[in-house]
């Protein structure tokens, strides 16, 4: 096996031009240059607004969770809470915001798990972990027009089996959850 090599370096940016605002993403075509071949090629970027997910766990110990439809699968999934960071908005805000809409419940205990970025290949935005402990339902849930939202509270042994029989597979969702407990294998899917 060949050692790593540190020369690779960024393609250079011939020009971008906007393509169609998707709502949820504004998208725009790059020319890049390939260092190693100068071949051109049109890449497809999605611009977004950074993203939040809390990990939030009440004074009993259970991770609150939500489950929803989702539309790029066409499935109920079940996630942690998150969202979209709005503009101005800083992440941490934006985490608060989100956890009291879609749940309505709130905490004071709040830690900074770090980002990861969703799809380097296409996306340009991050997803900024959070975690909050000993979180208690205060308000009523807030849905913006696109949620429908059911609530679900579950201890960190039912987490995992979640995760293991595949009823839990959201990537952002693993990486935020596997920052506070210990993740079991992931379940294959068919």
């Amino acid at each position: 096996m060949k050692p790593a090599d540190d020369s690779l370096r960024p393609w250079e940016l011939e020009k971008s031009e906007p393509g169609p605002d998707l709502k949820v993403f504004k998208s725009r075509f790059d020319w890049r240059i390939n260092p190693r071949n100068r071949h051109r090629l049109k890449c497809l970027v999605l611009e977004s607004r950074d993203w939040v997910n809390i990990v939030a766990r009440t004074p009993e110990k259970e991770i609150v969770l939500v489950k929803q439809f989702r539309f790029g699968r066409g499935e109920v999934s079940i996630e942690i809470p998150g969202g979209i960071v709005d503009a101005g908005e800083s992440h941490a805000a934006a985490a608060r915001r989100e956890l009291r809409e879609e749940t309505g419940f709130e905490g004071e205990n709040w830690s900074y798990l770090g980002a990861s970025e969703p799809n380097p290949a296409i996306l340009d935005n991050l997803c900024h972990h959070w975690f909050v402990d000993g979180v208690v339902r205060r308000h009523e849930t807030e849905f913006d027009a696109g949620e429908d939202i059911v609530i679900l509270k579950a201890k960190e042994d039912e987490v995992k089996k979640m995760i293991s029989r595949g009823l839990l597979r959201h990537s952002l969702v693993l990486v935020a959850l596997g920052r506070v407990i210990t993740l079991p294998p992931i379940a294959a899917l068919p």
